[in-house]
């Protein structure tokens, strides 16, 4: 989109339409240098089946053959074995079937799958709807889809059942493990893999529920929890005697607000029966007013900040072979998890959004995750003038998975294919972006100071790690220094960035969440709307393995040089002060290191 010298303010933006829903888009977004490129780095990707899973037809069938992966691990330039990208399953590699039980296993031979092509006279794009704007007749047809989807044989892998046992398979670490590394687990979940096999998995959805009506133009639903018109659950799937009705979701938000900033300890915010957005006279005058507007906030953060620019920090950073899963979440794919434990069950183990295991359960689960797919889409299309990129490593390219299509053939699919959702048939109503300009309401809780920004040392301690969790902590942390080409140059600072990385582990069978603050004065009122509010590290809980250690690693990344710079540290400061709040977690969260690095545009070793 073009570039514009001015644009208006946040309020007056939401001043364009005068009461809820809003239909006309408005994108804006000031212009920005175009990021510097980092050199392309190679990682080891290669899964294999768990010998052993448990409920293996409720597993395998669900996607068609869980059974290990067989290609070789290639040599890069230095002779070493990394370098490869992740596989699909083998399927010669699986126990002995039992045709009875297990009628896909080996599945059929299967193919690399061919993008049909789309234009406005053979196959015109189908259009995802705001799930809050859909007519009658979409509903019908989205419900009858559904419905004969639930109704196929449970060992036919389009039904219901089964799809939402790819899900499963996949996420939880109960299908695979990493080929020559059979004690790690693989989870699509917390890397660079999230975006492109979520995209897949909706997309094979999306075909079948149009095969089931005979409508190739059908399109799913998302769910605008980005947008004040869309933050409910939305109707559609409220209907108890409706086949998109889960009854294992959290009864007390059922008609409240989404809370994007979910605490767990709030009671729930039933809207009016009208809601006049924004306020005639005042700004956050209320608690309606104030929540809506911690929720843009936090969408903005997640999508629009400079801040999450490059893919490591909005996508995910790679996920090597031969390592745990480290749940590097990017920024959208921990608001996405706050979605989920909003929506789930607090009781009952969580059931069904709440819980990994489960999510797909719920047909809500892919308009939730169309909307996440759609803000993938925004990211990279129409903020800094389209000048944000997806990784360009062919690790990440090649990257393969299998799949079912609508057709009940067994196919290939790699992530290179994925990147252009018009070229894969489909785009999404436009609605308006009222948190695109929200960042301008993101201000510091204290009055700037030169060298006052800090908290006096004397109210910190320093850590001792490990350290559990249980209350909040704070402590200084010191920052890189710069380094120099040699003793006579100064380092040149563009692309440079500071990068807070806090590593933890935790029981990924408990959903777990903490608050990262910087500088923040011990004020314990910080929210979203404040700058010294860093970032949320949020969890979705796993199911327990019987096989596997349910401790779970995770290098938490907030990158910090916008962030300092809005708290007025300057490069004279050679420390800031880092606060961790717990937030909720039945099991409390072990600190393992908390340290500041110097990510340098050629190169990032960690």
């Amino acid at each position: 989109m073009a570039s514009s010298t001015s644009h208006p303010s946040f309020w007056s933006l939401l001043n364009l339409s005068a009461s809820i829903p809003i239909s006309s888009s408005v994108c804006m977004f000031p212009p920005s240098k175009k990021p510097s490129k980092a050199t392309k780095r190679r990682h080891a990707w290669e899964v294999a089946c768990n010998g052993n899973p448990r409920n293996r037809r409720d597993i395998l069938i669900g996607l068609g053959g869980l059974y290990g992966a067989t290609t070789s691990l290639t040599s890069n330039n230095t002779g070493s074995a990394f370098g490869a990208s992740l596989s699909p399953p083998d399927p010669t590699n699986c126990v002995q079937p039992d045709p009875e039980k297990d009628p896909f296993c080996p599945p059929p031979p299967f193919k690399d799958y061919e993008l049909p092509p789309h234009d406005d006279k053979t196959l015109p794009l189908r259009i995802r709807p705001a799930a809050h704007l859909v007519t009658d007749d979409y509903i019908a047809k989205y419900e009858e889809a559904v419905r004969r989807m639930q109704d196929l044989p449970p060992d036919d892998p389009r039904s219901f059942m089964q799809q939402a046992n790819v899900h499963r398979a996949y996420c939880d670490g109960r299908g695979y493990t990493q080929k020559g590394f059979a004690d790690y687990k693989l989870d699509v979940h917390g890397s660079w893999i999230f975006f492109p096999w979520h995209r897949w998995y909706l997309y094979f959805y999306e075909k079948i529920l149009g095969k089931m009506i005979d409508d190739p133009t059908f399109a799913l639903p998302f769910w605008n929890w980005d947008n004040p018109a869309g933050m409910r659950i939305p109707p559609i799937f409220t209907d108890k005697s409706s086949p998109l009705y889960d009854e294992h979701r959290n009864s007390d938000h059922v008609n409240a607000f989404i809370d994007l900033d979910y605490k767990k300890d709030h009671s729930p915010v039933k809207p009016p029966q009208t809601i006049i957005w924004p306020p005639v006279v005042k700004k956050n005058n209320s608690i309606v007013d104030n929540l809506i507007v911690n929720n843009l906030i936090k969408v903005y953060t997640a999508v629009a900040s400079k801040t999450n620019s490059s893919p490591d920090y909005f996508l995910g950073p790679a996920f090597e072979a031969g390592s745990a899963p480290q749940q590097h979440f990017g920024s959208l794919e921990s608001l996405h998890n706050t979605v989920h434990s909003w929506t789930g069950e607090r009781e009952n183990n969580h059931h069904d959004m709440g819980l990994l295991a489960t999510a797909a359960k719920d047909p809500i689960f892919f308009a939730h995750h169309s909307n996440v797919d759609r803000m993938w889409n925004i990211w990279k299309t129409e903020l800094l003038d389209g000048r944000r990129f997806d990784h360009k490593s062919d690790d990440w390219l090649e990257s393969s998975f299998f799949f079912y299509d609508e057709n009940r053939n067994y196919v290939r699919v790699k992530v290179k294919d994925c990147l252009d959702s018009k070229k894969m048939g489909y785009d999404y109503q436009r609605v308006d972006l009222p948190w695109l300009l929200a960042g301008e309401l993101i201000k510091p809780k204290k009055e700037i100071i030169l060298l006052r920004s800090k908290p006096e040392a004397s109210t910190f301690k320093t850590l001792q790690l490990p350290l559990l969790l249980e209350s909040i902590e704070r402590t200084n942390v010191k920052r890189p220094k710069p380094r120099s080409r040699n003793e006579n140059e100064e380092e040149e600072e563009e692309g440079v960035e500071e990068v807070l990385v806090i590593d933890v582990e935790y029981d990924s069978t408990d959903g777990v969440r903490f608050d990262v603050f910087i500088n923040d004065q011990g004020d314990n009122e910080i929210g979203p709307q404040d700058s010294e509010f860093a970032g949320s590290f949020v969890t979705l809980p796993h199911s327990p393995h019987v096989n596997h250690n349910n401790i779970t690693k995770a290098s938490f990344k907030l990158p910090l040089t916008y962030k300092l710079k809005d708290l007025g540290v300057t490069k004279d400061d050679d420390s800031i002060s880092v606060t961790l709040a717990p937030i909720y977690g039945d099991k409390p969260v072990t600190i393992k290191d908390v340290r500041i690095k110097r990510v340098y545009p050629e190169v990032d070793d960690e």
